[in-house]
């Protein structure tokens, strides 16, 4: 039968795109159903502050009678432009393994886009360079983890075949906890050079709003160069934070500040995958109550670095590395009182090597590596 391609349109199409990779990829080494209610959220042009950014279209493809693949296309309005790319973008390619639903589905993103003036498109971003980028093309069965895009080995290869190449490859890395790590040491916080420059304190989580205009301040200053950024807006991050609120530990945010200024922070979290298994991606009809139960009580074993900003102005100088440093202390310090003993840091750009050698000089091991990916888009 041929492949049917239907633009999203009303919310029962919606929510079947919300759907799709949980139906195709059930059972599946490696991957781990998110939840309805948090797709809604991250994909909602009503719900997600993202999409004021951009132009975009959802399409979702159906064979034999089901729905076996979904794609977003999106371009970024005047006033936006990613950092040395495309303004032009696909995201959330899902698929079952098969070429001709693949290319039908890139096809449209690229029809889609070329109508809008796109000579180029890249990807995938869902949606935002801010969210999750990347297809992973290596760390199939790694341990899942919250947010971190996923799709099976088939698909890279799909892409390719439709005349993707490679733009740019993130590195993600795991860092199994030591007891050593748990251990007293000294820090470079008491040194004496450093003893009354440095101070770390906890992001106040009863007001994170009050916090969130320094964080994204610093997070769009240190990022601003890096290949493929996208400023994150305040109204983004604030819409972000109503939701780490309820799943951020309480020591799970710091912020790094030196003489008195805030110049780097970083934001932990649980690896929800740990209690959603059973779930199977939805709530219904009496989940939310035990979700917030188990986030309450569970004592997770893994999670994820989700957000992390350092000042540019301290990028490959001697008291940036101080500063990273401190960081790092810190999130040992503090794994003393956590039951996380694996956490996940990225993603990173594979050459930002500013980023990459404290992270490596850490003990921490390469993960994952997910893929963006171009093409040129002919007349």
């Amino acid at each position: 039968m041929s492949i049917e391609i239907v633009p999203v349109a009303g919310i029962g199409k919606f929510m079947t795109f919300c759907r799709i990779p949980r139906q195709i990829y059930k059972g599946m080494d490696g991957f781990a159903a998110p939840l309805d209610a948090e797709r809604w959220t991250a994909f909602s042009s009503r719900l997600n502050p993202h999409f004021k950014l951009v132009d975009s279209q959802a399409f979702i493809a159906k064979k034999d009678g089901r729905w076996v693949g979904r794609i977003l296309a999106q371009i970024y309005k005047d006033g936006w432009k990613p950092v040395g790319t495309s303004p032009a973008q696909f995201g959330c390619l899902d698929a079952i393994d098969d070429e001709e639903v693949v290319t039908a589905l890139l096809s449209a993103a690229e029809e889609w886009l070329k109508a809008k003036g796109a000579d180029s498109i890249v990807g995938p971003f869902s949606p935002s360079v801010n969210a999750e980028s990347g297809m992973l093309i290596d760390g199939f069965t790694a341990l899942p983890m919250i947010f971190v895009p996923w799709n099976p080995p088939y698909l890279p290869d799909l892409v390719e075949a439709a005349g993707y190449s490679k733009a740019r490859d993130l590195y993600s890395y795991r860092y199994d906890v030591r007891a050593s790590d748990r251990e007293v040491k000294g820090s470079i916080m008491a040194r004496p050079e450093w003893a009354q420059r440095l101070k770390i304190r906890t992001l106040d989580l009863k007001n994170l709003k009050s916090e969130a205009p320094i964080i994204v301040d610093i997070f769009n200053d240190g990022w601003a160069e890096n290949w493929g950024f996208v400023p994150f807006t305040l109204e983004e991050f604030l819409s972000v934070a109503d939701g780490l609120k309820y799943v951020m530990p309480d020591n799970g945010g710091f912020m790094v500040e030196l003489d008195g200024v805030p110049q780097a922070f970083g934001i932990v979290l649980p690896n929800l995958h740990e209690i959603l298994a059973d779930f199977h991606g939805t709530l219904l009809p009496f989940g939310l109550p035990k979700v917030v139960s188990r986030v309450r009580n569970h004592a997770f074993k893994s999670g994820r670095l989700a957000l992390f900003g350092i000042r540019r102005a301290l990028h490959r100088k001697a008291v940036g590395g101080v500063v990273i440093l401190a960081f790092i202390e810190e999130l040992r310090r503090r794994s003393r009182s956590s039951s996380i003993d694996h956490v996940e840091f990225g993603w990173v750009l594979e050459d930002n090597a500013g980023m990459r050698r404290p992270i490596e000089f850490s003990g921490a091991q390469v993960d994952k590596i997910h893929r963006v990916y171009e093409k040129h888009l002919s007349a």
